[in-house]
């Protein structure tokens, strides 16, 4: 076989899956139940994030937090100070593309 297939754990429970670390990419699944945060941290390369269910709470640097719903796409640049949390109601799903990929 070729290709390379990869299972999304599907839960209701805090999940962090770093499936793809390579040369090319970084590539993360993460859930987070309501109420739950990851630090506040700068993105360690550009960030593609794809909210997948639920709804994320976003601040960048200093500016107003804001909400995305499921099926948004952002792109972050590197450097950014992010603080990313689940103030909603339902478990937060989140895809996470570091391209390239951080050097640390």
């Amino acid at each position: 076989m070729i290709e390379k297939v990869y299972q999304l754990t599907r839960s209701e429970t805090k999940t962090v899956e770093r499936l793809i670390m390579d040369e090319n990419l970084h590539y993360a699944h993460i859930i987070l139940p309501p109420g739950e945060t990851t630090p506040p941290h700068p993105s360690n390369a550009n960030v593609y994030l794809t909210v997948v269910r639920g709804e994320l709470t976003l601040r960048l640097e200093d500016q107003e937090a804001k909400i995305y719903e499921a099926d948004s796409l952002l792109t972050i640049p590197q450097g950014t100070q992010m603080d990313i949390r689940n103030q909603g109601q339902s478990a937060l799903e989140l895809i996470i593309v570091k391209a390239p990929p951080p050097l640390d």
